[in-house]
């Protein structure tokens, strides 16, 4: 598929690579971005030779958010079916099975912020802002801020979003936001190397702990405990459980066989 406002990847070491292409716009969201993103999305997850998802940005900043161009004219029910579809990437990253890993340099701004907190792992450099800053011009991120509560808690969340501010990267890493901060001239290399040493485990065992990991967040304390041992159960009868048991005690590297 030709897209017009990303560009895709697919290496050969099992990484799928998605980059924001809108710099001059500093990769906000348009309505063909949104679409595009959730396309490629799809499309690596029903790939069975991508098992890692890398999502990042072109030029200085990350995603600023949602491209205000768009926002006027529209009736009540249009906005709505309008903003459903700027945050469909962001709902749908926890509902693949697939993990996905965002290497966020700049601004994150807004929807920007709600892409980085619906990711699964986040590489940030050293220059990174993050904020919820919609407040400012009048309107909120009370999509984003779902997601983002996800991550730091309810009173960080709406200080985020009532406030508005930006806050650094080591702020961010303190909240829970993202997982670690590089220089900004080691961001690719290590975001990769996080991507690949993912990318050899078992595929099986990833999706699966991924899955019953969102699936069961919402869960009573001791039904997430059932829900959860259901899912090692099952895991347990799939092939590469059996194979990853074997290589350990053969002292070899597992052959894995289920995508």
């Amino acid at each position: 598929m030709q897209y017009q406002t990303i560009l895709v990847d697919n290496q050969s070491d099992n990484i799928g690579v998605i980059c924001l292409n809108r710099p001059d716009h500093l990769n906000t969201f348009s309505t063909e971005m949104a679409d595009e993103l959730y396309s490629a999305l799809m499309a690596f997850e029903n790939d069975p030779a991508v098992r890692v998802i890398v999502l990042k940005g072109e030029g200085k900043a990350f995603c600023a958010g949602i491209d205000v161009n768009e926002l006027a004219g529209k009736s009540t029910i249009e906005y709505r079916r309008w903003i459903e579809r700027m945050e469909k990437p962001l709902v749908e990253i926890s509902r693949m099975k697939k993990p996905v890993i965002a290497q966020v340099q700049g601004v994150a701004a807004a929807n920007g912020m709600g892409l980085v907190a619906s990711a699964d792992i986040v590489i940030a450099a050293e220059n990174v802002k993050m904020g919820l800053t919609a407040i400012n011009v009048g309107l909120n991120c009370v999509g984003p801020v779902i997601p983002v509560a996800r991550s730091v808690g309810r009173k960080k969340a709406l200080e985020l979003l009532l406030y508005g501010r930006l806050i650094k990267a080591q702020e961010a890493l303190d909240m829970g936001l993202i997982n670690k901060i590089v220089p900004k001239d080691q961001l690719e290399d290590e975001t990769m190397k996080w991507a690949k040493e993912l990318a050899v485990k078992s595929p099986i065992a990833v999706q699966i702990a991924k899955s019953a990991f969102y699936a069961s967040e919402d869960l009573p304390y001791t039904s997430q405990f059932d829900f959860m041992n259901e899912a090692f159960a099952r895991l347990c009868s799939t092939d590469d459980a059996k194979e990853g048991v074997a290589a350990f005690f053969e002292k070899r590297n597992p052959v894995w066989q289920e995508k």
